[in-house]
């Protein structure tokens, strides 16, 4: 029947201490114990069901972990304050001084900032690659590669990674294989395509109400342990731990995550097709166009579509500029970074989300000056945007008014 994830989160059943249709949330820093005994196991990390200290863990806390794992079909997950609170523990927990990373050179600019500025101070190299290309890939790798590194879609050009393909050659070569699977959650499932470790960022599609920022990784019990570990580990000993009250909140929202991802997709898909038969350059997996249409929907679970993100070109910076503010006067969505939102989020990421990439380097990857990222909304009337949209497009001379028949 193939894998089901929102079944997973369906499935899952908590009660608040006084019977609450939602668990209680623990609002406190510290946890007490009935013997000094217990405070050394817990401490040790041997005593299953006890709180020391909510950097390292809490109920609300474990609560959505416990959840986002059962999303993504792993044994556990830790939360974060933030995605990249997410990430850069994952990086730093499995390399070390002198290791090698190959990552995608189209990621999340925060992303690539840390893996091209910062983690070089470590003497962590990062070799950055067309990770569409499973040849160039595997050429990168050397014998201090430790991890490859990608996500299901790329931010901001929507190219698609081969999970499977990606984790044969991480299995071939004793490597991890982490996925940011922040533009695609239920859509694509990275871990039961042989993903290793799986990241998200929550303040986009999963939260999906854009008031916090989070992140979860998902992976094996050892792993997230390590990360956990009160002498060693990456995620207790940086300290990006999320709030209870936030956990709370993400943990809420999830459980309607199913049906916007139906309607973002639906939305997109639409959206996408009109604005290729228009005549612009666009992209989204969607279309049978895009290079790795096919790809996605060999990994793709069903009723979730193709995500909610998608990109067009319109020629330049100033015109990209001058029709996203032109649509966020039209109400038509917001000119701001960030996607999963109710309404419609555009930018250009050129000179936002992906400003950390030189330009020299985002030329090399095909982000062009004039490339609008689209987080499509939840209009309930898709059709009316997609004619406001277009007006807007016409009135900037991106777009020919469509021709008018008139009967004799």
């Amino acid at each position: 029947m193939g894998f089901k994830p929102a079944n997973n989160i369906q499935d899952l059943q908590y009660f608040g201490e006084f019977g609450g249709v939602n668990p209680s949330i623990s609002d406190s820093s510290t946890y007490t114990f009935l013997s000094a005994k217990t405070m050394f196991d817990t401490f040790e990390g041997n005593a299953d069901g006890c709180y020391l200290y909510s950097r390292h863990s809490s109920p609300s806390n474990l609560y959505l972990g416990e959840a986002l794992a059962a999303m993504e079909g792993t044994e556990t997950a830790n939360v974060a304050a933030s995605g990249m609170g997410a990430i850069t523990p994952v990086i730093l927990q499995l390399c070390e001084a002198g290791d090698h990373i190959v990552s995608s050179r189209t990621i999340y600019g925060g992303t690539y900032a840390f893996l091209k500025n910062f983690t070089p101070r470590f003497d962590i190299k990062t070799s950055f690659v067309d990770i569409t290309n499973l040849d160039v890939v595997e050429q990168a790798i050397t014998s201090k590669t430790k991890i490859l590194y990608c996500e299901s879609v790329s931010n901001p050009l929507l190219e698609v990674a081969d999970i499977k393909g990606l984790a044969d050659i991480a299995k071939r070569h004793n490597l991890q294989l982490v996925v940011d699977n922040t533009f695609s959650p239920l859509s694509i499932s990275p871990a039961k395509l042989g993903a290793d470790i799986v990241i998200h960022s929550l303040t986009k599609f999963i939260n999906g109400s854009s008031d916090t920022v989070g992140g979860v990784v998902c992976g094996t019990q050892e792993f997230i342990d390590q990360l956990r570990n009160v002498n060693d580990g990456a995620s207790m000993l940086l300290g990006s731990t999320m709030d209870s009250l936030r956990s709370a909140s993400v943990l809420k929202n999830l459980r309607t995550l199913h049906i916007r991802m139906q309607q973002h997709s639906l939305n997109a898909k639409y959206l996408a097709e009109k604005f290729e038969q228009d005549g612009l350059k666009t992209v989204y997996p969607g279309l049978a166009s895009h290079p790795s249409h096919e790809l996605f929907k060999s990994m793709m679970n069903d009723k979730y579509g193709f995500g909610g993100m998608l990109t067009i070109d319109v020629g330049s910076l100033d015109t990209a500029n001058a029709l996203m503010e032109m649509m966020q006067e039209k109400n038509l969505g917001y000119l701001a970074v960030s996607l999963g939102f109710y309404k419609t989020l555009f930018s250009a990421p050129g000179s936002s989300t992906s400003s950390e990439i030189p330009e020299d380097e985002q030329k090399d990857m095909g982000l062009s000056d004039g490339l609008i990222r689209f987080s499509i909304g939840l209009d309930a009337d898709i059709e009316r945007t997609y004619n406001m949209m277009r007006a807007c497009m016409v009135e900037l001379n991106i777009l020919e008014p469509k021709e008018s028949f008139t009967t004799v």
